[in-house]
């Protein structure tokens, strides 16, 4: 695996060193030695997918309260997403800051997001598939989001939003959040 800072302190990409032959290729996607000697949380208990119908479907943006706050890795397994993090650790140098990552089947690219980020996606492609690992289990009662298009943050999406939930459309801006 390679481990490259991702722009954001915590977050990381992880690519594939792929070993190949007349066969193909085989590669490490997950260590928990790697990943503890980078600094990442190692741990990973619960893996989800979300399948994708249409292109520009939004997804986001996520994140649990502590203290079931989770660090995921999250990886495109077929067709395209573009990949956004928002640092919401109020003590981090990076606080409010974004980054987007594409990720596809074709680069097989994850992202690191560290816990007290919100995470989301926006599809490039009809039909893509995302798996995340993430290192604690999902609670309902923890669920939080920031909007997708909150001014907070600035985020440029690169498709127009096709499809959106209520819930992720609806979410309150951060400004109000933090005022709470």
């Amino acid at each position: 695996m390679i481990i490259t800072d991702a722009g954001l302190a915590g977050a990381c990409i992880v690519e594939l060193e792929r070993r190949e032959d007349e066969r193909g290729f085989f590669a490490r996607s997950w260590s928990v030695g790697e990943f503890a000697a980078h600094g990442l949380n190692p741990s990973l208990v619960e893996c989800d997918i979300s399948f994708n119908h249409r292109r520009g479907t939004l997804r986001g943006m996520h994140y649990q309260a502590a203290p079931h706050a989770q660090a995921k890795v999250v990886r495109c397994t077929a067709g395209a997403i573009y990949d956004c993090i928002i640092d919401l650790r109020p003590d981090s140098p990076t606080f409010t800051r974004w980054v987007g990552v594409e990720l596809d089947a074709e680069n097989r690219r994850a992202l690191y997001v560290p816990e007290g980020f919100a995470h989301g996606f926006q599809t490039l492609v009809d039909g893509a598939e995302v798996a995340y690992q993430m290192s604690a289990v999902h609670v309902a009662d923890a669920e939080r989001g920031v909007r997708w298009d909150d001014p907070a943050f600035g985020i440029i999406w690169p498709e127009p939003v096709r499809v959106i939930s209520e819930r992720d459309r609806t979410y309150p801006d951060f400004v109000t959040q933090a005022a709470r």
